[in-house]
This record gives structure tokens, C-alpha cells and sequence, in this order.
């Protein structure tokens, strides 16, 4: 009876291992980002030129190593008469020099920013849920004193990145929300694979700017333009 249960025993440990996920530290995550356009453009001459859209998706890739993250735009193969109203922003983070660099597609021209990878401070809860079959649990991050940013993070990913500039939790971000629903991204696939960064990185331009310096130009550039000052802020956002 006893070598019965035990070998009952190590049948169900190797059960559990088959079944449960392997942690990795690189491969290539698709993300989708749903956008509300009547939440984000809330006066009637923006929505106007939403041309009768409600809500926007983009899709993007995070290319992710222990030591560095490319988050990358998918272009799109159907053309949206809102396409000027999402950033679809490249973000490269170095972690071992900390250092990132944003790509901003602005009026047609790319702009580059080089700067310190952003961080937060991150509330996490033991809230949990799964996200393309991995599970994770919730983190808050308190933009300022009325807007929280949700997000969904699995340490069975290991590197500490996720979508934009988004980093500083244990483990990788899945899902991303802001407080009223506004924007959401979700990990839609995730595979494993080694990532070859400098083939899939952007070239770096001879200008590149800080972030503080290239909002300044921008804002200096928008000062007779409330649109453009409003389209600037967004583009910020994260």
C-alpha cells in the first residue's frame, strides 16, 4: 500500500510540472490596444474629425531579452480615418545602462529621444488573472492625484518590461488600462525566441533630444495652436 501511494505521488509531481509554465527570459510578445476616440476626444471639433469612429486598435510587438526591450508598432493593412489620432510610439529600453530611446512619429517626420529609462512607483495587490494563458497579478500606479494605471504582470516572463516606457515590476506587464477604460493594451500571443536587436532596432538619428527638450520645442511650436498643444500632451501620455 505504501509503494502504491507513493508511486500515486510522483506520478502526480511530474503531472504538475508537465502542466505548469517554464519561466523565460526572451522571446516576442503581440500586444493589442483598444483606444475609446469619444473618451480621449471629448470636445465636438475633435470628435469631428474622428469622421465617425469610436474606437481604435493598434497592434504592437515587444521584443524582450534579460538585458533589453524593443516595443515596436504593427502596420496596420486597413486604413483608419482616425490613424492620426493614436501614437504608435518605438520604445527601446537598455536596462543595463539604463537607458531609453522613444521614436515619435510626429506630422509625418520621426523624432528620437534619448533619455533615462522612466520609473514608477507600483503598488502591487493580490489581485490576480490570466492573460494568454499566463497568470498575473495587479499593479497600481498613481499618475497623479485623480488617474491610476492598472497593470498585469506574470514573473513567469521575466524581464521587468512591458508596453511604451513601462517597466519596474517583477516580472513582465500583459495588460495595461487606464483608470476609466480609456486605453487598454493586452497581450494577445507570446512566444519564445532569441531576438536579434540590432537587426529589429530603428537606426539612431544624429539628433536626438531629450524628453524635456523635445516637449519644449514642440510646446514653443503649439503656443498659437490649442489643437496641436492637446495632440502634444497625448503624445506624452505615457
Amino acid at each position: 500500500m505504501k509503494n502504491f501511494i507513493s508511486c500515486i505521488l510522483l506520478i502526480s509531481s511530474f503531472f504538475v510540472i508537465g502542466i505548469s509554465k517554464a519561466q523565460i527570459s526572451n522571446g516576442v510578445i503581440m500586444f493589442e490596444r483598444k483606444t475609446n476616440l469619444l473618451k480621449k476626444y471629448k470636445t465636438e471639433e475633435s470628435q469631428r474629425w474622428l469622421r465617425g469612429e469610436k474606437v481604435k486598435i493598434d497592434r504592437f510587438h515587444l521584443y524582450f531579452s534579460p538585458t533589453k526591450s524593443l516595443f515596436l508598432p504593427i502596420e496596420s493593412l486597413t486604413p483608419s480615418k482616425a490613424d492620426w489620432a493614436t501614437s504608435k510610439n518605438t520604445v527601446i529600453q537598455d536596462f543595463e545602462n539604463n537607458e531609453r530611446t522613444s521614436i515619435y512619429n510626429l506630422w509625418g517626420d520621426n523624432m528620437m529621444v534619448v533619455d533615462k529609462i522612466k520609473t514608477r512607483t507600483w503598488k502591487i495587490t493580490e489581485r490576480k488573472r490570466d492573460i494568454a494563458g499566463y497568470s498575473c497579478r495587479r499593479a497600481i500606479w498613481e499618475k497623479n492625484d485623480s488617474t491610476n494605471i492598472y497593470a498585469w504582470f506574470t514573473d513567469q516572463i521575466i524581464p521587468s518590461t512591458g508596453p511604451e516606457t513601462f517597466n519596474g515590476l517583477p516580472g513582465t506587464i500583459l495588460g495595461l488600462a487606464t483608470e476609466d477604460g480609456g486605453v487598454v493594451y493586452f497581450a494577445k500571443t507570446i512566444q519564445e525566441s532569441y531576438n536579434d536587436f540590432e537587426e529589429l532596432s530603428p537606426k539612431i538619428k544624429k539628433k536626438t533630444y531629450t524628453e524635456s527638450e523635445l516637449k519644449y520645442e514642440l510646446e514653443q511650436k503649439a503656443k498659437s495652436n490649442p489643437w496641436m498643444g492637446r495632440v502634444i500632451s497625448y503624445i506624452f501620455e505615457w
